[in-house]
């Protein structure tokens, strides 16, 4: 587990914070055809560093399917978001927003590594993690394309059938995929929500409240509009 709050863990959020905020800025300010290179460039850039980290473990030997199948939320919200860039189907935006602020900004916060700068372990986690985020900021922000009415329940929704298959897949795999066995390494939310099961339950009900909170100013603008409208 990396030391949290660590210079090496402080500088790569700083650095990976101010690489997302140019980018936002400068779609929001300059939008163009150069969005749409620089999404697909994001896109490829996640799948590619996922690709990495598979091939990473299967030349060292220690690939297995009790953690290394892409069934953790950030492995599903990588897909996601790299798919969301590539398309902006208004789904896959949506998914990317709330999972990717929701659930793998945390990763960035309290990281769950053991590995330090510069091994290939610090930089594949950071880039993972950080590259999400930044496609959430940069579709959702930078082009404006935000969430529709409903999409915090249908996001909700798909978040619980993910849940219900990553149960079975620990069944299967002995696995502790989106910590459903266990809390992870390093300390998160989930260390105050309880004892197993229950902090299940109350990250499930955190998850709903922050995609409540991330849909409040979008919803008080679709309130608005719907005002001035009528």
């Amino acid at each position: 587990m990396a030391k949290l709050l660590a210079t090496e863990h402080l500088l790569t959020v700083a650095v990976i914070a101010a690489i997302i905020t140019s980018l936002v800025v400068a779609a929001r300010r300059r939008p163009g055809p150069w969005t749409v290179v620089a999404c697909r460039v994001l896109a490829v850039v996640i799948l590619a560093n996922e690709a990495a980290w598979w091939i990473w473990l299967g030349a060292h030997h220690t690939w297995s399917s009790s953690y290394a199948l892409p069934f953790q939320l950030c492995d599903v919200a990588a897909a996601v978001s790299a798919a969301a860039l590539w398309t902006r189907q208004p789904l896959l935006v949506e998914l990317t927003y709330f999972w990717g602020l929701a659930g793998t900004a945390n990763g960035l916060v309290t990281p769950d590594i053991s590995d330090h700068f510069p091994s290939f372990g610090f930089m594949q986690y950071f880039i993972a993690h950080g590259t999400i985020v930044a496609a959430a900021l940069l579709l959702v922000f930078g082009l404006r394309l935000v969430p529709r009415r409903g999409a915090v329940f249908q996001v909700f929704g798909l978040t619980l059938g993910l849940l219900a298959l990553d149960a079975g897949v620990n069944l299967l795999t002995d696995g502790n995929y989106l910590y459903l066995r266990h809390t992870p390494g390093a300390h998160s939310l989930l260390d105050v929500l309880g004892h197993w099961p229950w902090y299940i339950v109350g990250a499930a009900v955190l998850a709903l409240a922050l995609f409540l909170v991330l849909d409040l100013p979008f919803a008080i603008n679709r309130r608005r509009a719907e005002c001035a409208a009528g």
